[in-house]
């Protein structure tokens, strides 16, 4: 879902956007109310694949979306942050939502040196969600109000706006980190187990499918990692390999025109008949029959959606 996409998405109904959303080469800002996110979900239908940076301020509503596999249940004072590679899956969205957010599309100077990105967003991390304290949501209101008043005037100047936004990177990096400190206090070590599984099957599922990699990472036996795992979650440690690969495939097979061939061979198949063996066991359909039902938005994602009418 990058600038493009949003580009094509928005170009319809600007009129109706035009109080809520902006959308240049270099950056795009939801403003209170998230009315282009009915429309992408619309023209587009889950899992997306973000490959920018999203910094967002949760106000009002609430949300349950899958993020990077892990269901999250997002609700008012909440800051969250997407990076590049995230998967995300709409689940429901209930009241009436209030999203002030900034994306960062690949066009905008990024205001750090090589090597001083603020450690929230050297790549290592894939999303965060943070009940905020009101002073840090009101920080980050500020900075995105600034912003969004300034992208408005003509000529702006890219320099403010660029300082704006590492105002913004730092802000939402000391926020993670506070939270990472409160976290590690009270987090037990089979839910750190847990966080860092699930971390690396983001990272390497789409290759490496067997559980032995990601314990041979661990420092763990395959037996223990998976107990730990089963506990955790209640559900096995080979079950999240599979949810992500087949999110992976499953965007492939929607959002781009790939031969099936070509897609088994990027996912690390043995061979395009196992691919689509193994793609029907777990979704019951064949990787050809998915796509061909795919390409228009299905009628329950329709009703689903209307909450945000």
């Amino acid at each position: 879902m990058n600038y493009s996409r949003m580009r094509d998405i928005a170009d319809p109904h600007l009129i109706q956007l035009s109080n809520y959303t902006y959308i240049s080469n270099e950056l795009g800002m939801i403003y209170g109310n998230p009315l282009i996110i009915q429309f992408a979900l619309k023209h587009s239908q889950p899992p997306f694949v973000f490959d920018d940076y999203r910094m967002g301020i949760f106000v009002g509503g609430e949300a349950r979306i899958s993020i990077n596999l892990v269901e999250r249940h997002i609700t008012p004072g909440t800051l969250v942050f997407i990076g590049p590679g995230t998967i995300i899956n709409p689940i429901s969205f209930t009241g009436k939502l209030e999203i002030y957010g900034i994306g960062l599309f690949a066009d905008i100077p990024m205001p750090f040196a090589t090597g001083q990105m603020p450690s929230a967003f050297n790549g290592l991390l894939r999303d965060f969600q943070i009940k905020a304290s009101e002073s840090d949501i009101a920080t980050a209101r500020h900075i995105i109000d600034t912003i969004w008043h300034i992208v408005h005037q003509p000529n702006y100047n890219r320099q403010t706006v660029s300082s704006l936004v590492a105002a913004m990177m730092y802000h939402y990096d000391g926020a993670y980190r506070q939270h990472i400190d409160q976290m590690k206090a009270l987090q037990s070590r089979e839910q750190t187990i847990f966080d860092r599984f699930i971390y690396l099957v983001n990272q390497y599922a789409t290759h490496e499918h067997q559980i032995s990699f990601y314990a041979d990472r661990m420092y763990l036996t395959e037996r223990y990692l998976g107990t730990v795992i089963r506990q955790v979650s209640g559900t096995t440690a080979k079950e999240w390999i599979d949810r992500a690969l087949i999110e992976h495939v499953k965007i492939e097979l929607k959002h781009t025109d790939k031969p099936l061939v070509q897609i088994s061979e990027e996912m690390n198949f043995p061979n395009p008949s196992f691919f689509s063996k193994y793609f029907k066991r777990l979704t019951g359909q064949t990787p050809l029959k998915y796509r061909e039902s795919n390409t228009s938005i299905s009628i329950c994602t329709k009703q689903k959606m209307q909450v945000l009418n």
